[in-house]
């Protein structure tokens, strides 16, 4: 069921309550315990710190999901869902890719309502009370149209939730914070598909995926900068193949202080008009942060 109102990003007695060597730590010191010490060593500091306990927020209004694939996060009457693949191309898809017919993630692929090849929300003719997405914001070509897209589908004041990756944490750690010089040019270009830099940066710089190795400091493996030339050359050739093409790679690299400070800065410039309701720290074990945008009413 979900329930009204957002925790707070830091909660202190939330904090000081679960971390028992900061009992005895006034509301001022736990504060600066938190930010020297606790966003970096992923303590849980808000009863909001990962995905399910987001989706106990979503209210039970017409909400949309953004590229459910085969796995929604989101069910119900309530739910619609969109995607760059019809149902039966994603079953097609996972089938060339190797999965058992008999998977039971063949099973979870939902009915996608609308479909659109290349992510364009404008195709979509319905309002909504809240907009969900997984891993999903970090793809875009221009996140600046998506944005506005999110915006133009949601009821004024309503919510757009997201789980997004932390680069600190996944295979993007060794690429560099997006800036809001990376995104104003993207959407200067009008993007509609990722550039060769892009796929480059995605299929020669990036290392492991394991979290837990990242949380505790080791995050490359033997070889990493041996291979980029090679990595960078087989880009290339992708990048070229695909003939002006969309190639699916990560075009967008943030940590959850670094998404809430674009966020502020696209609504400064009056290019959006979501805001960050709230924006929570990663915690330890795991590669998202989760952020709520809230349309301005």
């Amino acid at each position: 069921m979900a329930v009204t109102g957002l925790p707070d990003e830091f909660d202190v007695g939330y904090y000081r309550s679960l971390h028992s060597d900061l009992s005895s730590f006034t509301d001022e010191q736990a504060q600066a315990h938190y930010t020297a010490c606790g966003i970096g060593e992923g303590r849980i500091a808000s009863k909001l710190a990962t995905r399910n306990e987001l989706k106990r927020y979503i209210p039970l209004v017409p909400t949309l999901e953004i590229g459910p694939y085969c796995k929604p996060f989101l069910s119900g009457p309530n739910v619609r869902y969109f995607d760059v693949l019809d149902s039966d191309a994603m079953k097609a898809r996972l089938l060339r890719e190797g999965l058992d017919p008999a998977s039971a993630d063949l099973k979870q692929i939902p009915r996608i309502d609308y479909v659109e090849p290349n992510g364009d929300l404008s195709i979509v003719g319905d309002k909504f009370g809240a907009v969900f997405s997984s891993h999903s914001i970090e793809h875009q070509p221009d996140i600046i149209r998506h944005l506005q897209g999110v915006s133009r589908i949601l009821d004024d004041g309503g919510r757009y939730y997201l789980c997004v990756p932390n680069k600190l944490y996944c295979f993007d750690h060794f690429i560099a914070e997006s800036t809001i010089a990376d995104i104003l040019d993207a959407y200067e270009a009008q993007r509609k598909v990722h550039t060769l830099g892009n796929v480059i940066r995605h299929r020669a710089l990036t290392t492991h995926n394991e979290t837990a190795r990242h949380w505790d400091g080791d995050h490359k493996d033997p070889g990493y900068e041996q291979s980029i030339s090679h990595r960078a050359m087989l880009a290339t050739q992708e990048f070229r193949r695909a003939n002006g093409g969309y190639v699916d790679v990560h075009a967008w690299f943030f940590t959850s202080a670094s998404f809430r400070t674009l966020i502020g800065q696209l609504l400064d410039l009056e290019l959006i008009s979501l805001y960050p309701e709230r924006v929570y720290n990663s915690t330890r074990g795991s590669n998202e942060f989760m952020a709520v945008l809230r349309k301005k009413l």
